[in-house]
């Protein structure tokens, strides 16, 4: 993040100084912990539409409801439960659920790579910055 932050300055030629959060906002780019997320939720995506290595998408199960319900058709992943929160919680298998969970349905559901990489970074950078 902080060598991010200094390649923002260099290039608009900020003051050391003056404030640095809106710079990168007015580059529209995303902090690193969002990037971060834009690259998991792209091979999650990929994984789901079969685009993936089967490795990966061996990590990922559809989420299967107990009974009938709404959200069935949301195209759902199932979160396993991790044993451990500080390492288990930072696996693929589980961070990706997480935020394909997370995605607002009308994102999720589109079948084009290039339309869901930019609806995703819309969304996080909306999230990040508004």
């Amino acid at each position: 993040q902080p060598v991010h932050l200094h390649a923002a300055r260099l290039l608009t030629r900020t003051k050391h100084r003056e404030h640095i959060t809106p710079v990168p906002a007015s580059l529209h780019w995303l902090p690193v912990h969002f990037r971060i997320q834009v690259k998991i939720l792209l091979i999650t995506f990929k994984a789901t539409h079969g685009l993936a290595p089967s490795y990966i998408s061996a990590l990922l199960k559809p989420y299967i409801a107990p009974r009938p319900l709404r959200s069935a058709d949301q195209k759902l992943l199932h979160i396993p439960r991790s044993r451990f929160k500080t390492k288990g919680d930072r696996a693929f298998s589980v961070v990706a659920p997480t935020l394909w969970n997370q995605l607002p349905l009308n994102i999720h559901s589109v079948e084009s790579l290039q339309h869901f990489k930019k609806l995703v970074k819309t969304y996080l950078y909306k999230q990040a910055f508004m």
